[in-house]
């Protein structure tokens, strides 16, 4: 059964990963994407999860990282400077392919490369999602849980402060996705199981002593992704002489200015990326 709700956008988000199974939240005070700790610092545990308030982000990032290895669905969300600390701890977890949900709010600029090109050291790429309203936060907080599960890749959602502090009607529909394989990887410590160590070389049912091979392993799934999650919002192309592009929040301003200008005569079109990576 759906349940509707006047929210904002961070609170919005925030219960929909509830509602998606995330059970552990690490942050570190930091606008705009505080009002997502102060929401799960309150809701988490009304479902038996986790809130931690951490020293800093990297410790914060660190947290997430252990829950996301024993298989819980975890999520970190920060801004700016924030993510830019996180960026080691980033690189490790998808070149150990431990899929979590990293929520950047961003503040004037929106850290586009930053997001989309891999930060850190290695050959990576996160799955990146910008909602452009509530309800598409609440919708893309569910399928990035899934997303990042199902190909086990850290997922990031790129917010910013509109969304996080705009209120909207949002819609709750539980999650229809397909199911998904148990986290064989993951450290559970189950009684009478073998031990596991987890490992950049790889899942611990096929370790590799070659580290290049383990590295193309995690990345060669990059070509998948990108053939099968490209998600994106366009309109009037089909006789556009100008096409707008904007992403997230703004996608909206230039959605509707394409309207105005459509109205006067104008040829224009519009693209809005739902996936910055992969890209339309």
């Amino acid at each position: 059964m759906s349940e509707r709700a006047l929210m904002e956008g961070s609170a919005a988000m925030a219960e929909s990963a509830v509602r998606a199974g995330c059970r552990f939240y690490a942050g570190y005070p930091i606008t705009p994407s505080t009002e997502i700790l102060e929401y799960m610092s309150v809701r988490l545990p009304q479902v038996g999860g986790t809130c931690m308030n951490a020293e800093s982000e990297i410790e914060a990032i660190g947290m997430v990282w252990g829950a996301a290895g024993c298989g819980v669905r975890a999520m970190i969300a920060s801004t700016g400077q924030g993510i830019s600390l996180m960026q080691e701890s980033f690189a490790e977890l998808a070149n150990a392919q431990i899929p979590v949900l990293a929520v950047n709010m961003c503040r004037g600029q929106g850290d586009y490369f930053q997001a989309t090109r891999g930060g850190g050291h290695g050959d990576y790429r996160f799955i990146v999602l910008a909602p452009a309203s509530a309800q598409e936060a609440v919708d893309l907080a569910q399928l990035a849980f899934h997303l990042a599960d199902k190909w086990r890749n850290p997922v990031m959602i790129m917010g910013d402060f509109l969304l996080s502090h705009t209120s909207e009607l949002v819609e709750f529909r539980p999650p229809a996705f397909p199911e998904l394989p148990p986290k064989t990887w993951a450290i559970t410590g189950a009684n009478g199981r073998r031990g596991i160590t987890l490992s950049p070389l790889g899942p611990p049912e096929k370790l590799s002593t070659d580290i290049a091979a383990a590295l193309a392993a995690a990345t060669a799934k990059h070509a998948a992704i990108k053939a099968e999650e490209v998600r994106a919002e366009t309109g009037h192309l089909d006789d556009a002489e100008l096409v707008v592009v904007a992403f997230g929040f703004p996608g909206r301003f230039a959605k509707y200015a394409v309207r105005l200008a459509r109205e006067r005569g104008l040829r224009v079109g519009f693209v809005r990326p739902i996936s910055l990576w992969p890209f339309p």
